[in-house]
């Protein structure tokens, strides 16, 4: 009895100290941030804290830290977004929404780690854009702020709203359907990847009731569809709640129309903002998230004054009569959107640098524009521009910008190969030969000294050229990159990836 009893005190001091032996690497192999999401909109502005947990894996020579976990700690109301007389948003409105967010979370703005704070519609222009610039003044180094374009919108929703991780896991196309209050954005997912976006003016409120019950607010939208109807378009017409389902009636199908791709008619034409959807891949099953969503699966009933609700019902009665996909509810709804951003930093040797003028640096927030997998290298320099301009459609970024093109670089560093490459890159970036913006090279290979002498030297790229290589980058990221460190000639590289609720 005395030796069983021994074995099990043994027993427990050996799991006691494998306990703290564990807890030991798990903190030196293990990191976490707190991350907030800041999504600020035509109609509605919302945000939410979350807890990152990032582990570090090493590879090779090279060790990086990759997202392991996701907490989701608080999410704000859904506010309407806040506008001034003049149509601009009130910046001193949301700031104090944002400040009662941290206060209600019971957090300070010292608190966080990094966040993402994304732009859309009416925020994205410029005197909304640089007022809410000006809020995140003193996180510029924690926070991605993104502005996102239509085509943007369609992607952020799909990953937002975890209709590519529906894709992913069921192994099958899906068509993603985000109906917000001005535009509704399409996504053809397949297999978890994003093959075409399209978006088209048609949402939730494009008529709205003003503070004393008028529904004053007539989006152009809105006034053409009253046309199309011979209706008037003006606030007295809409006082008829008939009048406002038959516009509700005639937005439905002008949304069930691009699900069940039966053809537009001229009014469905007009109202596209991007070109239409590729379908090159037959979907399964159908998801929808944005404010009217809520509605569609009965999560919403209240009235905020718009044809949310109306609308909603109409799209579900159509859905019935004219389409026969599944409809699949995704993770999130009206909060399809960024939880936040990871961040953590990468040392990147001098010797594999071509940095011809250190004084170009530090820069901040650069869109990083990735190159599907296994054309680095063995692509034609007109196929290495085409998908890169189309990566850049896709994120709403002009070839002209600061831009970080990231790709993988695999087998030998032939010549031959790298002009091919270098020349590719310029047709993108430079078709003319001079950029005045930055250019950064982003490689995971050991190319990138000699890639970027050779874009310079041989393919004539005249303009502020970074080329680094050993570094991993995926869609969506963000780079910083700062001044080099002489000695020891490193580069700091800050990667900060959008986050997205896991399913």
């Amino acid at each position: 009895m005395a030796h069983e009893l021994d074995i099990d005190h043994e027993h427990e001091e050996h799991d006691e100290d494998a306990a703290a032996i564990g807890q030991l690497i798990w903190e030196q192999e293990t990191l976490q941030l707190r991350t907030v999401g800041i999504d600020i909109g035509s109609s509605t502005s919302h945000l939410l804290f979350a807890r990152i947990t990032l582990q570090r894996q090493s590879e090779g020579f090279s060790s990086r830290f990759v997202v392991v976990g996701r907490e989701v700690l608080w999410r704000s109301p859904i506010c309407l977004t806040p506008f001034l007389s003049d149509g601009t948003i009130d910046a001193h409105a949301l700031d104090h929404f944002i400040h009662d967010a941290y206060h209600a979370a019971g957090l300070h703005r010292r608190d966080i780690d990094s966040g993402a704070v994304i732009l859309t519609g009416e925020a994205i222009k410029r005197r909304n854009a640089r007022a809410i610039d000006e809020l995140f003044a003193g996180e510029s180094g924690k926070f991605v702020c993104a502005t996102a374009g239509h085509q943007m919108e369609c992607l952020l929703a799909a990953h937002g709203s975890g209709a590519t991780a529906i894709s992913a896991r069921r192994k099958e196309c899906g068509l993603h359907v985000d109906i917000g209050g001005g535009t509704t954005k399409l996504a053809l997912i397949d297999r978890g990847e994003v093959v075409g976006v399209a978006a088209f003016a048609v949402g939730g409120r494009l008529l709205a009731r003003d503070a004393a019950g008028a529904w004053s607010r007539i989006d152009d939208s809105a006034r053409r569809v009253a046309k199309d109807l011979g209706l008037d378009p003006v606030p007295r017409t809409f006082a008829d709640a008939a009048a406002r389902e038959a516009v509700c009636e005639r937005l439905a199908a002008l949304i069930v129309d691009q699900i069940a791709a039966t053809g537009l008619d001229d009014l469905g034409r007009s109202l596209e903002l991007t070109d239409p959807l590729p379908r090159t891949v037959a979907p399964a099953y159908v998801t929808f998230s944005g404010g009217v969503s809520e509605y569609i699966f009965g999560r919403e009933t209240g009235d905020f004054g718009d044809i949310a609700a109306p609308l909603a019902a109409a799209v579900v009665r159509q859905l019935r009569q004219r389409v026969r996909l599944k409809v699949v509810e995704p993770l999130e709804r009206i909060r399809a959107t960024v939880i936040g951003a990871s961040q953590f930093t990468v040392q990147v040797s001098g010797k594999t640098i071509h940095l011809p003028d250190p004084g170009v640096l530090p820069v901040r927030n650069i869109p990083v524009l990735h190159l599907p997998p296994g054309l680095a290298g063995r692509a034609s320099p007109q196929e290495i521009a085409e998908a890169f301009a189309a990566a850049a459609r896709l994120q709403d970024l002009a070839p002209s910008a600061v831009l970080a093109l990231s790709f993988t670089w695999d087998g030998e560093p032939e010549h031959a190969r790298l002009l091919a490459m270098a020349r590719g890159i310029r047709q993108f970036a430079a078709p003319g030969g001079v950029r005045e913006q930055p250019l950064f090279l982003m490689i995971d290979g050991d190319v990138g000294a000699s890639l970027g002498r050779i874009l310079r030297e041989e393919a004539g790229l005249r303009g502020d050229l970074v080329s680094v290589d050993g570094i991993q980058l995926r869609p969506l990221d963000f780079v910083d990159v700062g001044e080099l460190l002489d000695p020891p000639g490193v580069v700091p590289i800050v990667i900060k990836s959008l986050l997205f609720a896991a399913p």
